[in-house]
């Protein structure tokens, strides 16, 4: 049986024409199921892991789909919800990209930037509508888009909707969309949620699902380094990235904490290394500045939080460090899913401590895998800093009799020349030793009569 290439799925010409420029051939398992499913008009529940074309399996059919038709000023025919600016900026381009030879218009509206541009746009008519679901709330609630001409909605990550508790405003957006459309759902996972919320609003789905939930790609190899504190783990990312046999070209490193990305980043940055922090507090402006640098190999090490880098589809990531465990297991699934993507292979290492052997089981457990333990260099590091070394050193110089030599200052010194901070506590404890001799410190020779041992 010969292999099957996108001019099999029943795409059109134009859009045929755009993906052989963007140098695909043959669909990926994902995209070869769902793209006819969507082409008939069904509702479909995509299941694949990160890294597998998901993007592609909607974009694709649906600009075949909204080929004919016009929109409406402020009502677009499509709308694309995504959890995270980057991920939607992502979509967007991938209208761009295949869509360039027909006539489809879209638009992106996203937190973090100004509302006159995309109120503008919405304004004279877009086909597809892009957007984070508070954005999109926000422009409803002031009149400024309409949603009672969606024909096709599409969910994209749900499960990391679910993580970010966008499931409240996804229910209400979903109220407000005409009930006969097309659904079109998305994720690496399905937990018990996101198919409580398929059964509730979509119909008669097509569940096409490419691989085990929660798997995670054949093309990565998992690494796991144990070490003792959390203070060995910049040295040791440091050593690895160092490392010529690690092979670091570019590299996700994923922190759970927004304040440990910006310090990590500035840690590696002191020490040669080309790095930058991506994660949600960032202006938009400066989010999208580094993902460019990043993209065009400005910028080697991309530093970011699970929010920041969810969905981010850059091909020929060679690795990814968990420089902290994921609290929640899923999140391990998509982290090192931003490398060994489209079938090339990729490196996954994942920092832990003595105390996150019960989130490294749930992993496993998710998984059904066991990730290879493996050696770090974090105490041969150490080793062979050479302040370590000398503290011993500077401790043999001191006097062992310290306390000695200080006593035997004080009783040199005269009482009027103690200094003022000096404690008081010497002649007190020498009057508690008196039965050891009739000399009290502080006199001399000089003992007041009623200090002497006769009546």
């Amino acid at each position: 049986m010969s292999e099957m290439t996108f001019h099999d799925l029943g795409l059109s010409e134009p859009t045929l024409r755009a993906v052989t420029e963007s140098g695909y051939t043959t669909p990926t398992e994902i995209q070869a199921k769902a793209i006819p499913w969507v082409l008939q008009g069904r509702d479909v529940v995509g299941i694949a892991r990160t890294g597998t074309g998901k993007t592609a399996s909607f974009t694709l059919p649906m600009i075949e789909i909204l080929a004919d038709g016009v929109s409406k000023a402020r009502m677009p025919r499509a709308l694309v919800l995504s959890p995270t600016r980057e991920l939607a900026a992502q979509i967007a381009e991938n209208f761009d990209k295949y869509g360039k030879y027909g006539q489809l218009t879209k638009c992106l509206i996203v937190g973090g930037v100004g509302m006159g541009d995309q109120t503008a746009l919405l304004a004279r008519g877009v086909d597809v509508l892009i957007a984070t679901p508070g954005r999109l709330l926000d422009l409803f609630e002031r009149g400024n888009v309409l949603l009672n001409d969606i024909k096709v909605l599409v969910i994209d990550e749900a499960d990391r909707m679910l993580d970010m508790g966008f499931i409240p405003d996804i229910e209400r957006i979903l109220k407000m969309i005409p009930p006969i459309r097309q659904t079109l759902l998305f994720s690496a996972t399905m937990p018990a949620p996101i198919q409580k919320l398929a059964e509730a609003f979509m119909t008669n789905p097509k569940t096409v699902a490419v691989a085990a939930q929660s798997s995670t790609a054949e093309t990565v190899t998992q690494n796991l380094i144990i070490l003792g504190s959390g203070r060995e783990k910049e040295r040791a990312l440091l050593n690895l990235i160092r490392d010529e046999s690690v092979g670091v070209v570019n590299a996700f490193v994923f922190c759970n904490r927004k304040k440990d990305v910006s310090e990590l980043a500035r840690f590696l940055s002191k020490q040669g290394v080309s790095a930058a922090p991506l994660h949600g507090d960032m202006p938009q402006a400066a989010r999208t500045a580094t993902l460019l640098d990043f993209k065009e190999g400005k910028v080697s090490i991309m530093i970011c939080s699970d929010v920041a880098a969810r969905g981010l589809d850059i091909s020929g990531v060679s690795h990814v460090f968990n420089y902290d465990v994921p609290f929640n297991a899923e999140d391990y699934v998509h982290r090192i899913g931003r490398t060994g993507r489209a079938g090339k292979s990729g490196v996954a290492y994942t920092f832990a401590v003595p105390d996150d052997d019960k989130l490294v089981a749930a992993i496993e457990k998710l998984t059904g895998k066991k990730i290879e333990r493996v050696a770090g260099p974090a105490k041969a590091e150490r080793a062979e800093r050479p302040e370590r070394t000398e503290k011993p050193e500077r401790s043999e110089r001191r006097p062992e009799n310290r306390g000695e030599n200080r006593q035997e200052k004080r009783e040199e010194r005269p009482r009027n020349e103690r200094p003022r901070n000096e404690p008081r506590q010497e002649p007190r404890r020498h009057r508690d030793d008196a039965d050891e001799g009739p000399v009290s410190a502080g006199f001399g020779d000089h003992l007041p009569a009623f200090m002497r041992g006769g009546k």
